[in-house]
């Protein structure tokens, strides 16, 4: 386990189990202990090759079920775990296409030889319901024509775009065509909550997902911090949680992630804790999303 992962573990721990905890004084209506009856949308999650033979499809619904998570995002390097869910379990799974293999990932990928026509392929033939999540650091001018022909291709097949970047690439894919919606991952990652706020009134078609930022969220206190829960609060439509399943501790830790995503929407708003846990996703990706689905494929 690595040390964020202890940290988040621990963390989660005493969010969950330390006394006085409990919301109170507060009249604005929030959804507290309701939030634990909430299914969820997991909006960022991976599927990495290292995690098919420890966490095979079964074992992945299993946890799912477990933690109340009714359906996730998935991307995957290769693309090919991504399918392998997604054919388990096409019920729980919203396939996107992450551009990636085994030779080319976040730093390089869009120095791939044929990786537009290759992206193209995979959304042709498979039910891809985005592209990414790709990370975008800066916008390299030999990447130009890349980034206008996925952005092109994302138009055509009414798919989003999920990305991993600081705010300048988001500002330069929406300079390419307003009509793009994208996942904002990690909201920003580093991003303050103000400039999360600037880009989310600027953009209306941008949605976040809050993988890694629930140390930010939550105060160390057990609380929210105010300046986050007043931003999920009024973009509340668009946020949806992730857990970012990008290494198989963060499978190992699973339960804590979901426990801490929990916690946080514990101290919203009963409609806001509802459209970020699973609403939000229904109407992006047209599904229903309800405890049905536990047990199902």
């Amino acid at each position: 386990m690595t040390q964020i992962q202890a940290y988040l573990s621990l963390f989660a721990f005493v969010l969950l189990h330390a006394p006085g905890l409990a919301i109170a004084g507060d009249d604005r209506n929030i959804i507290g202990k309701g939030v634990e009856e909430l299914p969820l949308f997991d909006a960022h999650m991976h599927y990495k090759r290292s995690a098919w033979m420890p966490f095979p499809p079964n074992v992945v619904l299993s946890i799912m079920d477990k933690n109340g998570v009714a359906m996730a995002l998935v991307s995957s390097s290769p693309d090919e775990g991504t399918i392998k869910l997604w054919e388990y379990a096409p019920k729980r799974i919203v396939p996107e296409m992450r551009p990636y293999n085994d030779h080319f990932g976040p730093s390089n990928w869009t120095k791939w030889d044929g990786v537009g026509d290759f992206i193209e392929k995979r959304v042709t033939e498979y039910p891809h319901e985005g592209i990414g999540e790709f990370h975008l650091h800066r916008i390299d001018p030999a990447d130009k024509p890349l980034m206008k022909s996925i952005v092109a291709l994302a138009l055509k097949k009414k798919i989003l775009l999920h990305v991993h970047s600081d705010h300048e690439p988001i500002d330069y894919l929406y300079s390419l065509s307003p009509d793009l919606t994208i996942i904002w991952a990690h909201a920003g990652m580093t991003e303050p909550a103000r400039v999360v706020e600037e880009m989310m009134a600027r953009y209306p078609t941008l949605y976040a997902d809050t993988s890694y930022r629930e140390t930010d969220i939550l105060n160390n206190a057990g609380g929210i911090d105010e300046e986050w829960r007043k931003l999920l609060e009024r973009f509340a439509e668009r946020f949806m949680v992730g857990s970012d399943t990008w290494v198989n501790d963060q499978w190992e830790d699973y339960d804590h992630l979901i426990a801490i995503n929990r916690r946080w929407l514990a101290h919203l708003t009963t409609g806001s804790a509802k459209k970020i846990a699973y609403q939000n996703a229904e109407r992006l990706f047209g599904r229903k999303i309800g405890h049905e689905l536990f047990g199902s494929r």
